[in-house]
């Protein structure tokens, strides 16, 4: 793989981290993402085209609006680095493919969805249905382009089991859960069964683990034994990419050590 090509990558990882950040904040609001300019909240001027690079610009204004010096939240730079790093690193880890085109839309949804719930306690409707539906078209394509469906038979077998799988939690247990899980679990499950039943198995459970991990350090941060409500959507976006790095040693392990004794 050429250099340019994992430069490429990083650079339209910057610039969707750019526009992550808009989604970050305009959609939990039900605000357009396309009108108007981006601008700073207190003064309400308009941001210029060189502050608007995707990292520098903050760095070059020290954090602080170019016109009334109101601080600019540091989440700005670090979504965008975020996501320039990641692509980088998957583009670099799988080359150009089909896997890297799914792994990509995991990181994008799942890094704008995860800041959100975050921040809100929310996973907005608009952005879980983009998630799938941009899923659904990858994942079509792929098998048109290669006419091979068993990756596309494993990605919907993967949503509709994972979809399950939280559905049920949410029903047994409604307060431990929000609906919004619910919604985004399909589209992980999606992306986890493209890749391979060992993603998906060990991605399920990673969620929950993560989840729990969270919620003992947030109870012992809030010196209470229970009734320490956490977001869960950034805990299942974890656990999807668990899966996706150690899903394969992970079952294999498990399969030739532990089910052998």
């Amino acid at each position: 793989m050429t250099t340019i090509f994992i430069v490429g990558a990083v650079l339209a990882g910057l610039a969707l981290g750019s526009f992550a950040n808009v989604l970050i904040y305009r959609v939990p609001q039900g605000l357009s993402i396309v009108r108007p300019p981006s601008a700073c909240p207190r003064c309400g001027h308009e941001i210029r085209a060189r502050h608007n690079v995707p990292v520098l610009g903050w760095i070059w204004l020290k954090g602080r609006c170019a016109d009334c010096s109101a601080p600019i939240s540091p989440r700005y730079p670090l979504v965008e680095f975020a996501m320039g790093a990641t692509f980088g690193i998957v583009t670099w880890l799988t080359g150009p493919g089909a896997n890297t085109v799914v792994l990509l839309t995991l990181v994008f949804y799942g890094l704008v969805l995860a800041a959100i719930d975050l921040e809100t306690r929310r996973l907005p409707n608009p952005l879980t249905a983009a998630f799938a539906i941009t899923l659904a078209v990858v994942v079509l394509a792929t098998a048109v382009a290669t006419g091979d469906w068993s990756d596309a038979l494993r990605s919907v077998i993967g949503a509709v089991a994972l979809g399950l799988l939280y559905g049920i939690a949410f029903v047994a247990y409604p307060k431990g859960m929000g609906f919004g899980d619910v919604k985004l679990a399909p589209s992980l499950g999606a992306v986890l069964g493209f890749l391979g039943w060992p993603q998906l198995i060990v991605g399920a459970f990673a969620a929950f683990i993560w989840g729990a991990v969270a919620g003992v350090i947030a109870m012992r941060r809030a010196r209470k034994s229970r009734g320490v409500a956490i977001p869960f959507g950034p805990w299942m976006v974890v656990g999807a990419l668990t899966g996706v790095v150690v899903g394969v040693p992970v079952a294999t392990w498990y399969l030739d050590v532990v089910l052998v004794q």
